[in-house]
């Protein structure tokens, strides 16, 4: 596979750690996905391939944290996605997951949900 497109590069490395890395009832993998208005986080369960809980910047609950603007506001609701992820999980009784940034950096609104997350509770 030739890397033609940045979004190529992604994918490789997206496939090259899901290798690596997989969820279980007990310990789901989160994976976060990114756009550039947007972030959304799943926990999914790879044994059965279910999702657990989930949380994206586009539900309205949260939308009126991300605004359009490049002052930090965009990590600020990415802390809250994070928070809500860890909450929504804790719920289930779920206390320990597996991080799965999806080839993208580990910087900025991913950096911003993992930390969030592991403040809540979570333990990667």
């Amino acid at each position: 596979m030739k890397i033609k497109t940045k979004q190529d590069r992604r994918h490789r490395i997206q496939l090259r750690t899901r290798k690596r890395l997989r969820g279980t009832g007990d310990r789901p993998r989160l994976t976060v996905f990114r756009s550039v208005a947007h972030i959304s986080v799943q926990a999914i369960d790879d044994a059965t391939g279910r999702t657990l809980a989930s949380a994206s910047s586009v539900e309205p609950e949260t939308r009126a944290a991300f605004h359009r603007r490049r002052d930090g506001r965009q990590r600020e609701g990415a802390k809250q996605i994070g928070a809500i992820i860890a909450e929504r999980l804790s719920a289930k009784g779920i206390k320990q997951v597996v991080f799965d940034r999806s080839g993208f950096l580990y910087h900025g609104r991913v950096r911003a949900v993992a930390e969030a997350a592991r403040a809540s509770g979570l333990e990667f």
